[in-house]
């Protein structure tokens, strides 16, 4: 709705009827245009903002309908209320107009205190359709919220373990359709339990972060990247094969050992990594895939922690 009140665009090629409705309309403090013909509506329409538009059937230069197709159809403008004032008191005008989108239909010469109610009227509905509008936005945001939580960890706004076991069932069997290869890098933290034993959890948690975002700008934008629990994560790298999966394993280790985290800057931090691919024939399903870069996780722990291996076929 316009700043000022509501605006009414009057459509009406008769000068005394559109000087007599534009009067008393100003009267009742509303702001008002004139447009004596089509062309001039449609510009005014575009330039200015119009609640409520009083349309004449008959102009001299187009048929009121195709204007009011065109109000209807146009994305700037659907929301502005038509009531249709016309002569014209047939029940086919009535029923097009009606049917193309008018909210009403007003006959000629009508009564000024029924054309103020039923603009009131108009005005009421078009701001029930706002309210509507503003609550149905507002909801599909709400459910968009709902959708990320569900397939978030809260704590570093990566994907949770969930949702990249579905990640992971997708890419697996695309991989296997295509002929393609897909690797997984399980990264641990280092010695993380002394971390929050000597500096708190809350301090663990700011690392947690921290090292959520470091590894996320050490990988493509196409490596997909999840917390999978605790001090543990998980990375994908569609269309990689083993080589590749290794070269990105050691910039993980490089970015972390070389990384300053900054509620432990006087620490050293840094990761064990364990390495698999689909490549190896003897992985056939995407379980074999988590759990065989588990396995060589541990044994990158075993031998000695900041360091990376690959699972033995």
């Amino acid at each position: 709705m316009n700043e000022n009140g509501p605006s009414i665009l009057v459509i009406e090629d008769n000068k005394l009827q559109a000087d007599a409705a534009m009067l008393y309309l100003k009267g009742l403090g509303y702001t008002v245009h004139l447009a004596p013909d089509g062309k001039s509506a449609l510009k005014m329409l575009l330039t200015e903002a119009v609640d409520v538009a009083l349309l004449d059937l008959e102009l001299p230069d187009m048929h009121g309908t195709k204007i009011l197709q065109w109000i209807k159809s146009n994305h700037s403008t659907k929301r502005v209320c038509v009531i249709i004032v016309t002569a014209q008191d047939s029940l086919g005008d009535k029923v097009m107009g009606l049917e193309a989108g008018a909210v009403d239909y007003l006959i000629k010469p009508f009564d000024e205190t029924e054309l103020q109610a039923r603009i009131r009227s108009c005005l009421r509905t078009q701001s029930l359709q706002d309210e509507l509008e503003q609550k149905n936005f507002q909801l599909s945001e709400l459910v968009e919220e709902v959708k990320k939580m569900a397939i978030t960890d809260p704590l570093t706004g990566l994907y949770n373990r969930r949702h990249m076991n579905e990640v992971l069932s997708k890419e697996f069997q695309k991989a296997k359709r295509y002929g393609g290869n897909l690797s997984c890098l399980m990264v641990d933290i280092d010695h993380f339990k002394r971390i929050n034993d000597i500096y708190g959890h809350a301090v663990g948690d700011t690392v947690l972060k921290e090292v959520a975002e470091t590894l996320t700008n050490s990988l493509r934008k196409v490596d997909i990247v999840a917390r999978w629990g605790g001090e543990e994560f998980v990375i994908l790298l569609p269309a990689t094969g083993l080589d590749q999966a290794r070269e990105a394993a050691e910039r993980v280790l490089e970015d972390i050992s070389n990384s300053r985290f900054a509620p432990i800057e006087d620490e050293q931090l840094t990761v064990s990594v364990g390495i698999s691919s689909s490549s190896s024939k003897k992985l056939t399903t995407e379980d074999m895939i988590i759990n065989t870069a588990d396995e060589a996780l541990l044994e990158a722990k075993r031998n000695g922690r900041n360091r990376m291996e690959v699972y033995a076929t």
